[in-house]
């Protein structure tokens, strides 16, 4: 099958003289089911429609926007895998130099507030087309939301793109629906009850269940939220309008929202019901070209691809609640899975793809080990409100059970062709560290890892894992013991890779000064950090921006202040020569000059000239010597930055899978940190789409 039309020669040589839906997206064409454009598209070809697609126009011109003509029944607009802004810019609003997204790398390609820009001017050149918006930008934008790069509240994104549909979600379901409706002529002002999307009205043109609703302020099925207005003026009211829409994004149990802008009232449908087995097996068997277009070649491809391209998406949705994460806004909490046999298909087409040497990068979805619902009650009744399946404890209904996820990856790592079946999507240690059986762990260490193991602690101090939404020290620490005596079981030497994040909501410095700790007592020197980034869509965003705890309307510290987000980022980097001013003006700050010495427990020498006290109190002001049991004098050994005695494998261990070099966790290897916003990444009208961490898929 060949890719879909880019130019007029490629309609003509189907013979077509007019496409039904012209998409533009802010990525590079990749016709490969981790990149939503390619799966949007794909769904509508499949239900008879003519799409063809122009990647990364340029905006300055209204020229390349009418390459493909004007198409019959609407335009389909999305940013791409990532939110534009996070596409462009650093947690600390610095330009980013590259975009993996985008030809041979290189940035540039694609304008700030991508679906603003492009939908305007669809509607500047072709004013009477239909126009829907989608993907992750539009989707986590589509209420009255936070932007940290403006610094404020902004409109809904439908507002000011002026477009006619917003699908948010997974998008397949909508935007089928909203094709059929069009081609039957309806008129896209009369398309008001399709699932998973948005749309603008003013009051006469509200249906009567709306309206009778606004009049009483609420009812069973719609609730009216505060309006733009007033979320914009006041930061408790932000966070009580941010607490209603979180608690409304189940497709069983969610209510239609409605939220006043000016004299127009946005709505949002119910979510789009989740998909079936089958349903999801025709997506991903739909005859995608699975790499990029051949136009790229000349600029060395889209980097992108190497991060997917051997991988499989094998299920969507994640109730792991996370508060930093989007899911909550995008694919939703219920797990929607496909089949093994739609999954060894994918398989066994990898294994005929130019430049497969017989690995498989990753089998997962957002959370890997997610692989089934989390209870039965969600199938009638939906998900629970105000209440997590994992936090702040496991709810006593979750299914804890990892033998259905063990027998595909067993049945996959048995293809003659295969080698070796990695997990790089994300381990959810608390579910895992449920699982009385411990056959999943011990093959998941003895089969797919690659001698390191991503997991995401995110941070070690109780009070600030409860704004994350994750689980408590303690249960870190025990996952942590149980993976390396697995290990040393197996004879492998493998090591974990923590993900940390800085500056969270609730994080002072103190907290970041115990993490710190906790990182010198294990041994670990963490070469990337992820400063905190608030995005739209997530409840750790309404924190920072409101200062106030949505789940409970408590109030919240929020670290603000750029020198002390640096110094909780130096905290955790103390062994950086660059970080060290700056970690000493953090412990004198935290008044925690204990910990400057050289001392075994200190995690800076003093300045040059520096008084302190030792920490017997004694005045101490140059390295202190030590007498060995034989009187002679000795120094203190410096750590060795490997994990404690009882932990280390035995020696003679097997080298990690896939020729990996043994590293020990006080010498990580530099591994990129996972985007939070685009952790989450979709890049079509309404849906997600993996990042190059597999997060979206």
């Amino acid at each position: 099958m060949a890719f879909l039309p880019v130019s007029f020669e490629d309609m003509n040589e189907r013979g077509w003289e007019q496409l039904d839906f012209l998409y533009i997206s802010g990525d590079a064409y990749v016709d490969h089911p981790s990149f939503g454009h390619a799966i949007i598209m794909r769904v509508l070809e499949s239900e008879g429609f003519k799409v063809g697609i122009i990647a990364q126009p340029d905006w300055k011109k209204s020229e390349d926007f009418k390459r493909l003509g004007r198409p019959k029944y609407g335009v389909l607009i999305s940013s791409g895998v990532i939110d534009s802004m996070v596409n462009h810019y650093t947690a600390g609003k610095k330009k980013r130099s590259g975009d993996l997204y985008s030809p041979g790398g290189k940035a540039g390609f694609r304008p700030d507030r991508a679906v603003i820009v492009y939908a305007n001017k669809i509607k500047e050149i072709f004013k009477d087309t239909p126009v829907i918006i989608g993907g992750i930008e539009a989707s986590l934008r589509r209420f009255a939301h936070y932007d940290y790069w403006d610094d404020k509240v902004r409109r809904s994104i439908l507002v000011d793109s002026k477009a006619d549909i917003l699908s948010y979600g997974m998008g397949e379901k909508p935007i089928v629906e909203i094709a059929k409706l069009l081609r039957k002529d309806v008129p896209v002002a009369s398309i008001k009850h399709t699932r998973g999307c948005c749309y603008l009205a003013s009051y006469d043109e509200l249906p009567a269940e709306i309206k009778n609703a606004l009049d009483s302020n609420g009812s069973k099925t719609v609730a009216v939220l505060p309006s733009f207005e007033e979320a914009a003026e006041d930061k408790k009211t932000y966070a009580e309008a941010f607490k209603i829409q979180y608690n409304e994004q189940d497709a069983v149990s969610g209510r239609i929202l409605v939220q006043m802008h000016g004299d127009r009232y946005l709505v949002q449908n119910p979510p789009s019901l989740p998909m079936s087995v089958s349903e999801l097996d025709r997506v991903y068997a739909l005859p995608y070209e699975r790499t990029y277009h051949p136009e790229y070649k000349k600029f060395g491809g889209i980097p992108a691809i190497s991060e997917v391209e051997f991988s499989i998406t094998s299920h969507r949705g994640c109730y792991g609640g996370c508060s930093f994460c989007a899911l909550n806004f995008h694919q939703g909490r219920v797990i929607q899975k496909r089949s093994q046999a739609s999954v060894m298909n994918e398989a066994k087409k990898l294994i005929w793809t130019e430049g497969f040497k017989g690995y498989i990068h990753d089998v997962g979805g957002p959370t890997a080990n997610f692989r089934s619902i989390a209870c039965e009650k969600q199938v009638k009744h939906g998900v629970c409100k105000d209440r997590q399946c994992l936090h702040p404890t496991p709810c006593k209904n979750l299914i804890v059970d990892h033998s259905e996820y063990l027998d595909l990856l067993r049945k996959l790592r048995a293809l003659p062709e295969v080698k070796k079946v990695f997990i790089r999507s994300g381990i959810r240690y608390d579910y895992l560290m449920l699982d009385k059986n411990d056959d999943f762990f011990t093959e998941l260490c003895e089969h797919h890892v690659s001698g390191q193991l991503k997991v995401a602690p995110e941070h070690v101090v109780d009070r600030v894992l409860e704004k994350m939404g994750k689980p408590d020290r303690q249960l870190y620490d025990r996952f942590v013991k149980k993976f390396y005596n697995i290990n040393r079981k197996i004879n492998k030497e493998q090591y974990l890779v923590p993900y940390l994040i800085s500056s969270h909501p609730g994080s002072d410095l103190n907290a970041a000064v115990e993490l710190a700790e906790y990182l010198k007592e294990h041994g670990i020197n963490p070469e990337q950090v992820q400063d905190f980034y608030p995005t739209p869509g997530t409840l750790s965003t309404c924190m920072f921006h409101t200062g106030y705890d949505p789940r409970n309307m408590k109030k919240v510290y929020v670290p603000r202040a750029p020198k002390e987000k640096a110094m909780q980022r130096a905290l955790l980097q103390y062994r950086r020569k660059e970080n060290y001013h700056l970690v000493i003006e953090a412990l004198k700050e935290a008044h925690r000059e204990d910990l400057i010495g050289f001392g075994p427990n200190c995690l800076v020498k003093p300045l040059k000239g520096m008084k302190f006290e030792a920490a017997d109190g004694k005045p101490a002001g140059k390295k202190p010597s030590y007498k060995s049991s034989s009187g002679k004098k000795s120094f203190e050994k410096k750590p060795s930055g490997r994990r404690p005695a009882a932990d280390t494998p035995k020696s003679g261990g097997n080298k990690a899978a896939s020729g990996s070099k043994k590293l020990s966790a006080g010498n990580e290897k530099s591994i990129k940190n996972r985007n939070r916003n685009t952790d989450r990444n979709p890049s079509s009208p309404g849906r997600k789409t993996a990042d190059k961490k597999r997060k979206g898929r």
